[in-house]
């Protein structure tokens, strides 16, 4: 029996859940990410912001200088993120297998709970119905017989859309004579890559398939089945241990050269991977420093380490390895955990560990790097450390750690 797809993508997500909470914003053009007199990017827009060119991912900078009167403000992930849980209870609800995808978007597997494609049909315009009825939110939608021409037909009629492709000669009618980035995997620099070499439209890939396959190995082969339409992957649900890594990373407002300031906002970040990481239950084998000078240059080290999920190793490896980066003007600092795993690693007890009192020296050293920022800072955590974990909460107090470090060492 052939596949029937739905894909589910929500419109201008955060923007739109905004909105609907403050009627004051609907149709004014709202960028949602960094603020314009900060560093970052946009994370999402409104479509009226969309006219003046604003897209996600544009450096903020640029998207005040194409809409200088839009409204710009910070994202809260915890609100979006309830929101998302309430979207994929119903989405769930009519699909044999669901694979999340974002937090707004997600493919569902309808094939037997349809039965036949009125069916499927049925189930997407429901669901379009019950997102809108439930949550106050639009969400366009596409219907196919794959995951790749559902997700191009979600895309058809945005916002608020909904598409049907049937078959794969109905795919590749609707995409022959388009870029070749309407083929979704590819990115801007296998496009430039490709229009180098005279390749420009799906038709142009299928005509010249070994030129693709040449240019871009593996990935230009499975470019070459999507051009004519061949795509059989499965909706697979999303487990939290296929995840690659776990990571937190911060942007600065102006470059840090205090090495001290870094090194305790390395502290920040372990906790907040830490409880990315038991909040799903995975532990890492691998530890990686992320940094961004002030000339734009990134590294990135790491290292393997024994499994942990602990926010003091996550530190001290974290330390250790900045440590031993070139000291120049920091714009970006990140802490992470790779080579995941969701099974506990079981190792041999020492005679030590049958007589310590359980979790004693890992709490105490918990209670050390925290008592430390304190002390520094004056920041107490003590019971409130959950609010770190807040996009904004930490920003800010990156910052005021940076402000206060300066003010500190310029009064010294």
């Amino acid at each position: 029996m052939q596949q029937i797809i739905i894909h589910v993508d929500m419109d201008a997500f955060f923007a739109s859940v905004e909105m609907r909470d403050d009627p004051a914003l609907r149709g004014k053009p709202l960028i949602i990410g960094s603020l314009p007199h900060e560093r970052g990017v946009v994370a999402t827009c409104s479509y009226e912001a969309r006219k003046y060119g604003v897209h996600s991912a544009m450096n903020i900078k640029e998207a005040y200088r194409r809409c200088p009167h839009g409204i710009y403000m910070h994202p809260d992930f915890y609100k979006y993120k309830a929101v998302s849980d309430q979207l994929h209870m119903i989405w769930n609800t009519y699909a044999s297998a669901s694979q999340t995808i974002a937090l707004d978007e997600a493919y569902l597997d309808v094939t037997e709970t349809a039965k036949d494609w009125a069916g499927a049909r049925r189930i997407a315009q429901t669901i379009k119905q019950r997102t809108w009825d439930e949550l106050g939110l639009t969400c366009s939608i596409g219907l196919a017989y794959s995951k790749t021409a559902a997700k191009t037909a979600s895309e058809e009629k945005k916002p608020d859309g909904y598409f049907e492709i049937p078959t794969a000669e109905d795919f590749v009618r609707l995409i022959l004579d388009r870029d070749v980035r309407v083929l979704y995997t590819v990115g801007e620099k296998t496009a430039q890559k490709l229009h180098a070499a005279g390749i420009h439209t799906v038709r142009d890939i299928q005509m010249q398939a070994e030129e693709v396959i040449r240019l871009c190995g593996k990935h230009g082969r499975w470019l070459t089945e999507l051009a004519f339409g061949r795509d059989d992957r499965k909706v697979t649900p999303y487990r939290p241990e296929d995840a690659k890594s776990i990571g937190r990373e911060v942007t600065f407002q102006q470059d840090i050269s205090d090495y001290a300031v870094l090194q305790d906002i390395l502290i920040l970040l372990a906790f907040c991977v830490e409880h990315r990481a038991r909040r799903v239950g995975l532990q890492g084998r691998g530890i990686t420093l992320k940094l961004t000078y002030a000339d734009m240059k990134q590294i990135t080290r790491s290292h393997l380490i024994p499994q942990t999920d602990s926010a003091v190793t996550i530190y001290e490896e974290t330390a250790k390895l900045l440590e031993q980066t070139a000291h120049r003007p920091v714009r970006l600092i990140g802490a992470g955990l790779y080579n995941l795993t969701g099974e506990a690693e079981e190792r041999q007890l020492s005679f030590d560990d049958l007589f310590a009192e359980e979790g004693t020296a890992e709490e105490e050293a918990r209670h050390m790097l925290l008592q430390g920022l304190q002390a520094r800072y004056g920041l107490d955590f003590a019971g409130n450390l959950e609010k770190i974990y807040h996009y904004e909460i930490l920003h800010k107090t990156v910052e005021y750690m940076r402000k206060h470090r300066r003010n500190s060492s310029q009064q010294a």
